[in-house]
Formats: C-alpha cells, sequence, structure tokens
C-alpha cells in the first residue's frame, strides 16, 4: 500500500463511538479485573484503601488520555502506539514500539485463552458438565476466529451485548449492597491517607493499572470508524471516566460489604471466590451463577478485543514492510485484516497445545505469565505515547502549555511509576517465584531493541523505505508554527471533544 493511500480497512466504516467504548471496556474484561485482581490487592495489597488505588490509576490514565487524544487527531485515530511514538518520538522508537505492541497484545490475548479455558472448564464443572480446559480453549478459539475474520462491526454488537450483560450483573450486586447498608457501604475510611498509602500500595497500583489494560485500543480502529477524528478521541476519554468510575465504586461497595476492618482476612481467604460468595448472599444462588457464567463471557469478550487489537497492528505494521505482506491484507468483503486473524488465532492454538504438552497449568502458568508480559510491554507503550505528545513540542506544533506538557507528563510519571511496580512485583503478578518466567520482562527490552536496530539499519540502506514509515498514520505539516499566515485558518489542535 502506497504511503498516504487509503487503506481497504476504510471500506468498511461501521463502528460509531458507542461500539468503540464496548469495544475498549470489553477488553478491559471489569468483571475479570473485579473477580481476579480485586481480591488479590485487598490480601496484599491496601485491603480498605483499594478504591482509592482506583482512583489514583484513573487520573493517571486520563491524563495519559489528553496527550493520546492530541495524537488520535494527527494520525487520524489510526495507528495505535505505533502511529503516535513515531508522531513525536521518531521513526526508531516508533518500529521498536509497534514490535513491541504485536508481541505485547498477542501475549495479553494468549493469557486470556487460557484464562478462558481454565474458568470455563471450572463452571461446567461445578454444574455437572465435565469439559477438558483445553477443549474450552479450542471453543473459544474457534469462536473468535469467526468473528475476528469477519466485519468488525459483528464483534462490536457481540461484545455490547456481552457488556451489557457483565455490566448489568455487577450493578445489581452493588445496587443490593447498597439496599441492605444504605450510605454504610461506602465507608470513608478506604480515602482515609493511613488506608490509601498503607502497606502494600505497590502492590495495589499494581493490579489497578494492569486492570485497564486495553482501554488504549481506540486507536486501532479509525481506519474502520465513521468519523476516526472524534470518535476516537471520544471513546477514549468516555472509557477511561466509566472504567475507573466503575472499578471504584464497585471496589468500595465491596469494602463496605465485607466491613473495612476485616477485608484483608476475608479477601485472603476467599481470594477467587470472594465475589461469587458477595453474589451469593447479596443476589441468591441464582446471582452467583450468573455471576460465574458473567466470568466465563467477560473473558471472552476480553480475549475477542484482545485478538482484534492484536491483528490491526499486524496489519499496520506489514503495510510499512516491518512484518510479512500478506498479514496487511484485508477480506474485500468483510474489510478486515483476515489473514492476520487467521495467524493470530494459530499462534494462540499452537500456545494452548505446547502449555499441555508440557503439563503446565492453564491459570497458574499460562495465564500469569503470558498476560503479565503482555501487560508489562502494554503500560511501557503507554508511557512512551505520553512522552511522544510533550515531544511534540520540538516539531514546532501549536499545544497548550497544560495539554502539551504538563498533562502527559504527570500521565507519563504515573506509567513510569507503573512499568516500575510492575517489574519489580512481577513474581507477584505471575505468581512465580523464580525461573524462567521472572525473566520475561527482558523480552520487552530486546523486542524493542530489536526494532530500534532494524529502523536503523533501515536508515542506512534503503533510506526512501524508512521516510516512508509511519506517513500513512501521521500528517508531518498539521499544527506547525510555520503555517501561512492569517489566510489561512488555524490548524491548532482543538480541544477533546
Amino acid at each position: 500500500m502506497t504511503a498516504g493511500s487509503p487503506s481497504p480497512l476504510s471500506r468498511t466504516r461501521s463502528l460509531t463511538t458507542s461500539y468503540i467504548v464496548f469495544m475498549i471496556v470489553a477488553a478491559a474484561a471489569p468483571l475479570s479485573a473485579m473477580v481476579g485482581t480485586v481480591p488479590l490487592a485487598f490480601a496484599i495489597g491496601t485491603a480498605e484503601g483499594v478504591p482509592a488505588a482506583f482512583v489514583f490509576a484513573g487520573v493517571t490514565l486520563l491524563c495519559f488520555c489528553v496527550g493520546y487524544a492530541i495524537s488520535a487527531r494527527r494520525t487520524g485515530g489510526s495507528g495505535g502506539f505505533y502511529a503516535s511514538i513515531a508522531d513525536g518520538l521518531g521513526r526508531p522508537a516508533a518500529v521498536g514500539s509497534g514490535w513491541t505492541a504485536v508481541v505485547s497484545y498477542n501475549c495479553a490475548t494468549i493469557g486470556l485463552v487460557g484464562a478462558s479455558g481454565y474458568f470455563t472448564s471450572l463452571v461446567l464443572a461445578d454444574h455437572g458438565v465435565h469439559l477438558s480446559w483445553q477443549w474450552c480453549c479450542a471453543i473459544a478459539l474457534a469462536l473468535v476466529a469467526v468473528l475476528g475474520y469477519r466485519d468488525i462491526a459483528i464483534s462490536a454488537r457481540v461484545l455490547a451485548v456481552l457488556m451489557i450483560a457483565e455490566i448489568g450483573v455487577l450493578a445489581a450486586l452493588d445496587v443490593a449492597v447498597l439496599l441492605r447498608h444504605g450510605l454504610g457501604a461506602l465507608p470513608g475510611s478506604s480515602f482515609t491517607r493511613h488506608a490509601a498509602t498503607g502497606p502494600g500500595l505497590g502492590i495495589s497500583l499494581m493490579f489497578a493499572f494492569v486492570s485497564y489494560i486495553g482501554f488504549e485500543s481506540a486507536a486501532l480502529y479509525g481506519k474502520e470508524t465513521r468519523n476516526p477524528n472524534r470518535s476516537v478521541p471520544r471513546a477514549t476519554y468516555i472509557a477511561a471516566v466509566l472504567i475507573s468510575g466503575f472499578y471504584t465504586l464497585t471496589s468500595w461497595l465491596a469494602v463496605g460489604a465485607i466491613g473495612a476492618g476485616r477485608v484483608r482476612e476475608t479477601a485472603g481467604h476467599q481470594l477467587g471466590n470472594l465475589f461469587f460468595v458477595l453474589g451469593d448472599d447479596y443476589l441468591g444462588s441464582a446471582g452467583a451463577t450468573t455471576l460465574q457464567i458473567m466470568l466465563c463471557s467477560s473473558l471472552f469478550a476480553a480475549t475477542l478485543a484482545l485478538h482484534s487489537a492484536a491483528n490491526r497492528y499486524a496489519q499496520v505494521l506489514a503495510d510499512d514492510g516491518l512484518l510479512p505482506a500478506f498479514l496487511g491484507k484485508v477480506h474485500p468483503r468483510y474489510g478486515s485484516p483476515h489473514l492476520a486473524a487467521v495467524v493470530q488465532v494459530a499462534v494462540c492454538a499452537l500456545a494452548v497445545v505446547a502449555f499441555a504438552a508440557a503439563g503446565l497449568d492453564p491459570y497458574a502458568n499460562m495465564t500469569t505469565s503470558m498476560l503479565g508480559l503482555g501487560t508489562l510491554g502494554i503500560v511501557v507503550l503507554q508511557a512512551l505515547s505520553a512522552l511522544s505528545t510533550v515531544a511534540l513540542r520540538r516539531k514546532g506544533i501549536r499545544l497548550s502549555w497544560w495539554r502539551g506538557t504538563l498533562v502527559p507528563l504527570l500521565g507519563f510519571a504515573g506509567l513510569a511509576a507503573t512499568v516500575w511496580l510492575v517489574v519489580g512485583n512481577f513474581d507477584v503478578l505471575t505468581g512465580a517465584s523464580g525461573g524462567v518466567v521472572t525473566m520475561l520482562p527482558w523480552v520487552i527490552v530486546l523486542v524493542a531493541v530489536a526494532g530500534v536496530l532494524w529502523a536503523l539499519r533501515l536508515r542506512a540502506v534503503a533510506p526512501e523505505r524508512y521516510r516512508a514509515l509511519a506517513t500513512a498514520h501521521v500528517d508531518p505539516d498539521a499544527d506547525r508554527t510555520d503555517a501561512p499566515g492569517p489566510s489561512r485558518p488555524s490548524t491548532t489542535v482543538s480541544e477533546p471533544a
């Protein structure tokens, strides 16, 4: 595809802001976060102070959104981190980031496939149906393969239904807790300095940021969106606010339902069963069963959302010659990167076979290691993207000091601290006490360095090809201070909608 030419993906501009929001929220998997990470944060983090950690994470990511919205407008809402980082930090950093994104999103998808198979097998067994986790993974991957191959709007509609059901059951639990305890279900102790900054703060913040993974994926769907310059930034803001509010309120109500003084002990005893116990107590046995079913659908929805994101990164990099060209091919009818989708499903299937053949546990080994590695890579990319916005000033981009410097720097600081926390607590995140798993963070470093070196090689041996990198996604002349005078309308980036 020639630089600057429209992608075949643009033939199917079927996504609206609401559909993008559903895909972002699906990637974050709210129910999975509540069931999987909040009990751990209660048990080994700041206990009743966990809601404050979600507030901090939400504010940090809203700061990130300010810079990401600027990038989305300049790149037409496509290209994701690859385009965003190319815009501010240059092509070598962009290639390293693009390759890191492909590895990270694929690893995160593999981890979610393992979790989906594991929990679906457990839930079925609880209801008398015995199916191995491998077969549950196979069924989930078959569904993902069909939906990923088709028009993105079909996946968006499926995710919309699943998200409404998933959030609905958690909202019902929230309402039930409020009805029983009234305002006492929202203990003020959760936001005292002692609770919010107490022992385990790093663990709580790490799990809080981990729970947002995938929310930045809106900028991968610009070419399939009716009005990308408006829809992509707006969807990112809406999703960040919704996810932050939902996580904070639900974790806060859980503290109120358990009792602030008993949160650590109760969560440490029940762990992954905590929310199922709450569901049984406040919604009855039918509520607990619904939570189990919705957990399975939540993990499937997250798998599908990250699968779609991974495909689009592969398509973008293939278009620029950084991955095999066939991955960039688009289906003539559905407008989807169908071959990238097939390859991504095949990679996941091979991973399932490899972990099963090695006799490893699908959750304790496959999910924790792969999802942990993917999480780390995505947070690194978020931090670099925030820094990229600050770097736009050196290109003469006209931005107000707070949008172009202060707020993105605050986002970068929070995300850089999160990277440090994830690396420092990688054994906690993955459940590994040593061995190969604890060395996995080096994969991100090696892939990023390899990408940078490849870009530098291209600059030396194929300068024209090097100069064409990322040009299909970034308008190099947008918002420059040397734009012509009053006769031409200002191209200053507008305030977020």
